[in-house]
């Protein structure tokens, strides 16, 4: 579909209370369809400053693009639902793209990329009360630790509290960790061996007062054979997350296939990836990506 900027500024500024309207009567379904299977696009990206797509610094800067290449994707068979922040799933409520299709809203932005405070990750997105006002579905956050920063404390802290607020709500919540550090030139990497995952996960399946809303959403490892052994250290329900875009799109897709195989991995939550795909071809990208569950 072609994305009329011009009326979702109209929208935006003559009845601002359209968002609402659209959110209220928004068909829902369960999060989980019969198969058991989840496909979420990912598109949280542009809120932390996290613009680039391989080595096009700027590329989801250009928010009409973006959303039609989001609607493109939703409307491909298979894929559940979608994941962004407020001013993303906004514009796709005016847009009618978000019927019938599960929503996560997401919660904690602040750790912008490249900054100094990058692990200090306040919660500057969705809250849990704005899930459940707007009837969306589930909320996501992200936990990175460095054992050599004191902001990870905080943000550990704080994803404890939202854990607590999602579960009280009865809402699920996607937490997804990593072990972080900081290269020679101060930039924030995630540790992906086996160990640093494993570490990951079991820190946050232990996050709050109640895990029975919590999901994960893990990374593949470095070495792929390393997932079965790796993911046997939560039952927590998971899904796996795309990650950076490279050269090798047949090589992620392969890593995924195996670990999807795995009983706690319940799906696939990928975005730059799928939207932003080497050849342009969203819509094969994207599905290539739902015959793998």
């Amino acid at each position: 579909m072609t994305v009329d900027v011009a009326e979702l500024v109209r929208l935006r500024s003559h009845r601002p209370e359209a968002i609402a309207e659209a959110a209220a009567r928004r068909p829902r379904r369960p999060l989980l369809n019969t198969s058991g299977r989840l496909m979420i696009v990912a598109a949280d990206h542009p809120a932390r400053g996290a613009l680039g797509v391989g080595g096009r610094g700027l590329a989801m800067a250009n928010r009409a693009d973006l959303l039609e290449r989001l609607c493109l994707a939703l409307s491909r068979p298979g894929v559940d639902g979608v994941l962004a922040t407020a001013d993303i799933l906004d514009d796709l409520l005016l847009l009618g793209a978000l019927d019938g299709k599960v929503v996560l809203g997401s919660m904690n932005r602040g750790g912008l990329q490249g900054a100094r405070f990058e692990l200090d990750d306040r919660f500057t997105g969705h809250r849990p009360e704005d899930i459940e006002r707007l009837g969306f579905d589930a909320g996501k956050l992200l936990l990175r630790i460095d054992y050599d920063d004191p902001g990870s404390l905080t943000t550990l802290e704080s994803t404890a509290r939202a854990v607590d607020a999602m579960a009280a709500r009865k809402l699920p919540v996607f937490v997804e960790p990593f072990i972080s550090y900081r290269d020679e030139r101060g930039r924030l990497r995630n540790d992906l061996s086996a160990e640093a995952v494993t570490k990951s996960i079991a820190i946050a399946s232990g996050l709050g007062g109640s895990s029975a809303y919590t999901w994960l959403k893990v990374p593949v490892t470095d070495n792929p054979d390393d997932m079965a052994e790796v993911m046997a250290t939560s039952t927590l329900p998971a899904v796996l997350l795309g990650g950076e875009v490279g050269d090798d799109q047949d090589g992620a897709y392969e890593k995924w296939r195996g670990a999807l195989q795995l009983p706690t991995v319940r799906g696939l939550v990928v975005g730059r990836s799928l939207l932003y795909p080497a050849d342009g071809d969203v819509a094969a990208a994207v599905d290539t990506a739902v015959g793998l569950l």
